[in-house]
Parts: C-alpha cells; sequence; structure tokens
C-alpha cells in the first residue's frame, strides 16, 4: 500500500472536510527503505521528471571525517550503537541519519541519509 500526501481530511476544530478533488498520482510517496547493516547493496529508483536516485538497501562501509586530522576515510561499520529517533532501529541493525555507529576508527555519527543518498558519510564524535 502507497503513501499519499495530499489533504488529510479533519480541519483544525475537528470537522471534517469533504475533499473537492480525487487522489492523484503526483501525491503518491514510496515506502521507506530501511537501510541496514550488512553486505553492500543499493537500487536505482526514478523520480518524477526523469532523475534517479540511489537507495541503499543495506551498507557495509561508511565514510568517516575525522575534524582533527582533516581526513575523510572509507571504513567498515562493525555495529549500530544508538539511534536518537528511535531504539527500535538499533535492535534492527537500521541506519539513518543521527544514528551513532561503530566504526574501524571509533563512535561517528551518521550525517547523510542513506535511503535518499544511496551512501553514509559520518563524522567522529569526541573529536572537536
Amino acid at each position: 500500500m502507497a503513501f499519499w500526501h495530499g489533504e488529510k481530511g479533519l480541519k483544525a476544530t475537528g470537522g471534517k472536510i469533504r475533499s473537492q478533488k480525487k487522489k492523484k498520482k503526483y501525491e503518491l510517496g514510496n515506502l521507506p527503505t530501511h537501510t541496514k547493516l550488512g553486505k553492500g547493496k543499493s537500487v536505482k529508483i526514478e523520480t518524477k521528471g526523469g532523475g534517479e536516485k540511489l537507495r541503499a538497501l543495506t551498507v557495509e562501509f561508511a565514510n568517516v571525517l575525522d575534524r582533527n586530522t582533516k581526513l575523510i576515510k572509507k571504513v567498515k561499520i562493525l555495529d549500530v550503537s544508538h539511534n536518537p529517533a528511535n531504539p527500535q532501529l538499533v535492535r534492527s541493525k537500521i541506519i539513518t541519519k543521527g544514528t551513532i555507529i561503530k566504526t574501524e576508527l571509533g563512535e561517528a555519527r551518521v550525517v547523510s541519509r542513506p535511503a535518499q543518498h544511496g551512501v553514509v558519510n559520518a563524522i567522529l564524535t569526541g573529536s572537536k
């Protein structure tokens, strides 16, 4: 079942809004892509206007920035340690923006959106 991003149907007072139009194709949304920890796999998605997006289904590596040395390294993700958005995502090893991951260099915070960008970019925590 797809998501519909049209009018919701209720007023601020709680009264019903009678729809003035039918649901349209361009108002449809997609199901969320939960990027998991595992062997790297991604898929191309066509967007409106003929563009393409790369969605990461599973990831194994992350591009980590060390602010002290100003270097970016591609390192292996060892584990998902904390997610401020939802603790359930940690148990199922789902990586979203803001997730704290354990890498070979230490703990890092994810700053990209893997389900939208197709890659995990992170910044080491503890370094300033």
